[in-house]
């Protein structure tokens, strides 16, 4: 009874407060007019621009005892759209289309995300996009210098790992938080951090278990241009291709990692870094668990529009000084415009791991590649 008489009360007053409302006031408070299609559109300001590249490459290398020495290849080509939606979310879609066709080859999606970008000092990204490991990954190959990216990006940063995952261009899908703080007198910022969970299973593939993979970074810039910093990875890989055989295979492996390095991207350039990881190989049980890379590189302007760059590159797949393998590079890029690059490159190859296992395969080698990119 209590609660019917509070009821009939609030029913009351209710009435009661309608009663005491004037029409034209009760007109006023009618419900809002909706939006028209052309109405929304101009609240949300988008924006859509639309671009690409092309990189076309020949090699030629000295290499004994093989039957490919180089040749003519299409290394990429990108399409992409991106742009804002009201002002505060940055969205991009690229798509890669060259290789051939087939299972994680040929035409496929290497990013599309979104990003909520109203405070530079917290930033919320969800997608799929470049994990946060490494300063050298998040370039584009357009910027790199090199014809390639370091051995320790390629094996440890994801582009092509060494633990057995499909190509993933060093991308996953997840959510990253990622900032910068603390601006200075000349307006760069002193402290960049980012930290995001993945799947670990690289692009366009669902998570395999319930464990997410944690990537970090965190760098501090004393001046312009200039960061140092380190990043941390904690994650597994499951094998998507397991035979079910545990004597030939890895039905999944750790990747626990870290990494530390420097860079400066001026006129000048020069990054550096070294990573460290702990994890097998999901198509080798006998595959040394162990790992590390090093690498520095240097870039320095000549004249106009011309930029010389050197490379000392090492990867050690056992962490053992006889599994060394060293890259000696030295490229030369010229940008004809903004829209055309020219890159002339040569590799001197050491792989120390060849000698100490004796066999046929040419340890010491050279490598020329030419290459002509073209953004549009």
């Amino acid at each position: 009874m209590k609660y019917i008489s509070i009821l009939s009360l609030c029913g009351m007053l209710g009435l009661t407060a309608t009663a005491a409302t004037p029409l034209s006031e009760m007109e006023d408070s009618a419900p809002a007019k909706s939006l028209s299609v052309k109405e929304i559109v101009d609240k949300a300001k988008p924006t859509l621009k639309f671009g690409g590249y092309i990189i076309g490459k020949y090699s030629i290398r000295d290499e004994k005892n093989t039957q490919e020495n180089g040749g003519f290849d299409l290394r990429f080509l990108r399409l992409y759209a991106d742009g804002h939606v009201y002002n505060d979310f940055y969205y991009k879609f690229q798509l890669e289309v060259n290789g051939q066709p087939g299972e994680d080859k040929g035409p496929r999606i290497v990013d599309a995300f979104v990003e909520w970008q109203r405070f530079d000092c917290f930033r919320v990204k969800m997608g799929q996009f470049k994990r946060s490991f490494g300063f050298e990954n998040p370039y584009s190959p357009l910027a790199v210098g090199l014809g390639s990216y370091s051995q320790a990006t390629m094996k440890l940063a994801s582009i092509g790992d060494r633990c057995g995952e499909h190509k993933s261009s060093g991308r996953d899908l997840g959510l990253q938080l990622q900032g910068d703080l603390f601006p200075a007198s000349d307006g760069h910022k002193w402290v960049h951090y980012q930290v995001g969970l993945f799947n670990g299973q690289g692009i366009n593939h669902t998570d395999k278990d319930k464990h997410k993979d944690l990537i970090g970074g965190l760098w501090f810039s004393p001046i312009k241009n200039l960061a140092i910093g380190g990043f941390g990875w904690n994650g597994t890989y499951v094998n998507e291709k397991y035979n079910g055989d545990p004597a030939t295979q890895r039905a999944s492996v750790k990747r626990v990692r870290w990494g530390a390095g420097v860079k400066y991207e001026s006129k000048w350039t020069f990054r550096s870094e070294y990573m460290h990881s702990v994890g097998g190989v999901t198509t080798d049980v006998n595959a040394p668990t162990r790992s590390d890379a090093w690498y520095a590189t240097l870039g320095v302007p000549v004249m106009k529009d011309m930029k010389v760059y050197g490379r000392y590159d090492c990867y050690r797949a056992a962490k053992t000084w006889a599994s060394l393998k060293t890259d000696y590079g030295l490229s030369v890029n010229y940008n004809l415009g903004k829209n055309l690059i020219f890159q002339l490159n040569y590799t001197y190859t050491d792989d120390r791991s060849r000698r100490v296992a004796g066999g046929t395969k040419d340890s010491r080698y050279n490598t020329f590649d030419f290459q002509v990119a073209a953004r549009f």
